[in-house]
């Protein structure tokens, strides 16, 4: 064997602090949005049987939700309100008084370092479950981007530090930039969910935030997953229109698209890991599968590897434990 000659790449795995040494990506609790959903009424912890370890709240014990969060070195949520009534219009989305307006409000008074992400959509609050108005069967497009932007300007006048549409509505981006300017919020940055497909992983999360249609499907306007330039092309539109982020959901079956998007742009990149991925690793976890901890921990540092620079997920309080020793 004396005269072979090869790499010994072995050289940097011999101990773990070696390892440690060369770590590529590293997992930050700076990295994580948490998802947290808001209910009307008071004394309510809904857990959400599809997703365990996840409730719906109620404003009254939002306090004590964010203290726990920034004892963990989480410093950021993104807020989806579950209200009690709905129509046709979505009209709970840009209340003065919505749901996600309340919590930001409540969240603000009592933390206000607390970086809070606003989920700007329609489908939580319209009783037919889409993203935008309706007509005929149809989702119109420019008719929605008038509601968007309502519920964004609303959403920032609240005291929400980010905006987050994710309604794939075309334009939506521009819209809610110009509704924001005009109404004087011009230091208020756009979350987009730039590119989110069409994917089987979100049914845990309707579950959570009751937001299922009623009717079809959300194939019109969310993308199909067999494409790949598609995913650029959408991208590229939020980046001219003013994004200040660009968000890949779902995370895990999406690697490549996340790393193209971060190969291609250069702004943040956000990991959207999802209700379903969620659910999966937790279910699998509860059957003594597999180890819970290694395997979340491995995922999310896969999606810092394909070029993800936040990442929102469930499990952002499990990841500090997990870091915390």
């Amino acid at each position: 064997m004396s005269d072979l000659q090869f790499k010994r790449h072995r050289r940097l795995r011999r101990t773990p602090f070696m390892r440690d040494l060369v770590r590529e990506n590293h997992l930050r609790m700076d990295d994580f949005i948490y998802p947290l959903f808001v209910v009307e009424g008071e004394k309510t912890r809904n857990p959400v049987s599809s997703m365990p370890g996840v409730e719906q709240i109620s404003l009254d014990y939002l306090p004590q939700e964010v203290d726990e969060l920034l004892s963990l070195g989480i410093k950021a949520i993104l807020l989806f309100g579950v209200p009690n009534d709905k129509d046709s219009v979505g009209t709970g989305a840009y209340h003065t008084h919505g749901i996600v307006q309340e919590a930001t409000r409540v969240i603000k008074k009592h933390a206000p370092e607390m970086l809070v992400v606003a989920d700007t959509c329609l489908c939580e609050y319209t009783d037919h479950g889409h993203c935008g108005v309706v007509a005929n069967g149809d989702v119109l497009n420019d008719e929605s981007l008038e509601l968007l932007v309502k519920s964004a300007v609303s959403q920032a006048e609240a005291g929400a530090d980010i905006i987050a549409p994710s309604n794939m509505m075309d334009g939506f981006v521009i819209a809610i930039r110009q509704g924001l300017d005009e109404a004087g919020y011009r230091h208020i940055p756009i979350m987009s969910y730039a590119v989110k497909y069409a994917s089987a992983f979100y049914g845990p999360f309707r579950d959570a935030a009751d937001s299922t249609p009623q009717f079809g499907d959300r194939k019109t306007y969310q993308m199909d997953p067999a494409n790949r330039l598609e995913a650029l092309r959408e991208a590229q539109s939020d980046v001219e229109e003013g994004a200040d982020f660009l968000i890949v959901k779902p995370g895990l079956p999406y690697m490549d698209i996340m790393r193209d998007v971060r190969n291609e742009f250069n702004l943040p990149v956000v990991a959207y890991n999802v209700s379903g991925e969620y659910s999966m690793v937790k279910a699998a976890a509860q059957n003594g599968w597999i180890d819970e901890k290694a395997i979340v921990l491995e995922m999310l540092t896969g999606f810092k590897r394909a070029g993800a620079d936040l990442i929102i997920t469930y499990f952002a309080k499990d990841v500090a434990k997990y870091l915390q020793g």
